[in-house]
């Protein structure tokens, strides 16, 4: 599934995931539910900017693949898997491994490239008729 199909499948499976937004390995936007353009670039500079402090801070040089902060009024998770980063933002007291389960199930779902639709074997591929 695209970008946006897992996006919108995080956001009506998890209750707790109030906006989200996917990151390509150079840290360019690649989706999100946030319609406006400053708030989904101000989440992923934070994303970027946590990622980027917390692997400073590990001198085994490390890749970091998940930062939790937690807020008085929600949580701001961030985690790296397969070249891309996603960051949420949460409801109030958020059960954090469902929130990162959520988050690593909605990046596995990304697909890089659309599979080619399979044929039988011995199957031709259907030509379309001149009209």
């Amino acid at each position: 599934m695209d970008v946006a199909q897992a996006l919108q499948e995080l956001t009506e499976l998890s209750a707790q995931v109030e906006r989200a937004v996917v990151l390509d390995a150079e840290g360019s936007v690649v989706g999100s539910t946030v319609a406006d353009e400053r708030a989904t670039e101000r989440l992923a500079t934070v994303a970027r900017d946590l990622t980027a402090a917390a692997g400073e801070l590990h001198a085994g040089g490390d890749e970091v693949t998940r930062v939790e902060v937690e807020l008085r009024d929600g949580a701001v998770f961030v985690l790296r898997e397969g070249g891309r980063t996603i960051a949420a933002v949460t409801s109030p007291e958020p059960t954090a491994g469902l929130v990162a389960y959520d988050l690593r199930t909605c990046l596995h779902a990304i697909e890089d490239t659309p599979k080619p639709r399979r044929r039988r074997a011995g199957q031709e591929p259907k030509e379309e008729a001149d009209e």
